[in-house]
């Protein structure tokens, strides 16, 4: 049988829908009920950090493992602080110890101190997330709404996304054997509430909101203050913008 150019590109492009639909995780395809009322078109997510404001007290750590059931033990984050500490001769120190969630020892050598900071790091979501590209099954994918998610029914835990993400914001869950990453607590901001870390924050370091809201206050964040983002160079566009970064940030 000959098909036209016409006849065979509609044939092509149905095919090519038809294995897109087999091939999207589940949770896309069966969205709970108060999910559907959502419409992510609407919406593009951003997330803000401003450094100056952190006081590393580790609150939105504690509300993100508790929220998210994240396993207590040390090394498991969703999200996590580190302190930066600068020393008069230039040697840089950073320690995150439990990831910030118990606050921070008192710094020694106060003397030797030219400045110290907090800088909470989280998944940044990016634009172009490697951990995306290197996923074998699909299981990890970006929503319209510009989450990066990680469906646990399609997950073999090969760890290739936790090797791929240059931000350390990955990792395997000790017992269910899947990746494990912040989610913006997705649950939440579906039905109109901010992540957990967020809401937990008592210095309004974490700032969430709308991208597409040209009045939200992740728009009003970008506007006023001078935005880095981590590794830039690495060309995965990251959506967790930081203000008053440091050049030491890494």
């Amino acid at each position: 049988m000959k098909l036209s150019r016409r006849e065979f590109l509609e044939l092509s492009g149905k095919s090519v829908l038809a294995m897109l639909a087999l091939s999207l995780p589940k949770k896309l395809l069966a969205m709970p009920e108060e999910m559907a009322k959502f419409d992510w078109e609407d919406y593009y997510w951003g997330y803000g950090i401003d450094i100056e404001k952190c006081i590393g007290c580790g609150k939105c750590v504690k509300a993100c493992k508790v929220e998210n059931n994240v396993p207590d033990e040390p090394f498991f984050f969703r999200t996590w602080i580190e302190r930066y500490v600068e020393r008069k001769d230039d040697k840089i120190e950073v320690d995150s110890p439990n990831g910030g969630k118990d606050g921070f020892p008192e710094l020694k050598n106060k003397k030797d101190i030219k400045k110290s900071f907090f800088v909470p790091k989280i998944c940044n979501h990016c634009e172009h997330p490697p951990c995306v590209q290197v996923c074998p099954v699909g299981a990890t994918y970006k929503t319209k709404d510009g989450v990066v998610l990680v469906d646990p029914d399609y997950c073999i835990g090969c760890r290739y996304c936790i090797q791929a993400c240059p931000y350390g914001a990955r990792f395997l869950h000790p017992e269910k054997r899947v990746a494990e990453k912040c989610t913006l607590c997705y649950h939440r901001i579906t039905k109109g509430l901010r992540p957990m870390c967020v809401e937990a924050c008592p210095t309004g370091t974490r700032i969430f909101g709308n991208l597409k809201d040209n009045n939200s206050i992740i728009n009003k964040f970008l506007k006023t203050k001078k935005i880095n983002v981590l590794k830039q160079h690495l060309g995965t566009k990251p959506k967790a913008y930081y203000a008053g970064m440091d050049k030491e940030v890494r």
